[in-house]
């Protein structure tokens, strides 16, 4: 039909030439009209749910005087509010290309933060029903200082590996990082993440969750490990089984 609109104009005078008030109506209203929504998958959704539940329980917790039992277990406030920094700070340090967002990553981040959900709700529900009196306050300290130091390895490792990183994957500039912290270990931001972690249970003196966080974080490391490496040794062939060679995983002389 626009042919035949076409074909009947230009029989006439230029000047006569006119767009139609319809097609000028409609062109209108399409710009008008809102764009669609981007689809969220289920995955997404149900995140978004946790985040609401987790923030209802706050506000109930808050409501039943949580402030108060903050207030007396210093060590554990401490140890939540450097917890808290860090993420944020992990997240500020990383290259956009770290930060994806994509439903394989996403899943991945779930599935790892689930263990590390239980892990804070064990530790103080092992001290609350099996023990009589709150953790001794050298054990919480001895806690906050094992989170301090493995802070320090992962973040520091984290800045170290933005720093002298070159290019996301797929970039023909990246090379193996094996400054800093690298020179000694292949992966001290599991090293360090490992490590505050681990510092949880000694904030509630809570030994059986210890003990389980530490065979559990083993376990998953070995496998985080050898996933890692095996990317590494594809990427970088000959250079990387060098470097496994003169480099200790995770523990200088142990591992």
């Amino acid at each position: 039909m626009e042919s035949d609109r076409s074909a009947a104009s230009s029989a006439r005078p230029t000047g006569e030439l006119k767009i139609p008030a319809g097609d000028a109506v409609a062109s209108s209203a399409d710009a008008a009209a809102p764009a669609a929504p981007v689809p969220r998958d289920l995955s997404v959704r149900i995140a978004e749910l946790a985040i609401f539940l987790a923030a209802v329980l706050g506000a109930v917790a808050l409501g039943l005087g949580i402030t108060d039992y903050f207030a007396s277990h210093p060590y554990v406030t401490l140890y939540l509010t450097a917890y808290g920094a860090f993420r944020v700070a992990d997240l500020l340090v990383r290259e956009d290309w770290m930060l994806g967002v994509d439903r394989a990553r996403f899943e991945s981040r779930v599935r790892r933060e689930l263990p590390v959900l239980l892990l804070f709700a064990a530790a103080p529900f092992e001290r609350t029903y099996l023990y009589a009196a709150d953790a001794p306050r050298w054990i919480a300290g001895l806690g906050l200082l094992i989170e301090l130091i493995g802070l320090w390895l992962a973040l520091g490792a984290r800045i170290q590996l933005g720093f002298f990183s070159a290019a996301p994957p797929g970039g023909h500039s990246r090379k193996l990082v094996r400054h800093g912290f690298y020179r000694y270990l292949r992966h001290p931001i599991y090293a360090g993440e490992f490590l505050v972690l681990f510092a949880w249970p000694f904030e509630y003196g809570a030994p059986i969750t210890g003990i389980v966080m530490a065979i559990a974080g083993i376990a998953m490391l070995r496998r985080r490990i050898r996933e890692d490496e095996t990317e590494m040794t594809a990427l970088f062939g000959d250079e990387y089984a060098e470097y496994t060679r003169t480099t200790d995983a995770v523990v200088p002389g142990l591992w």
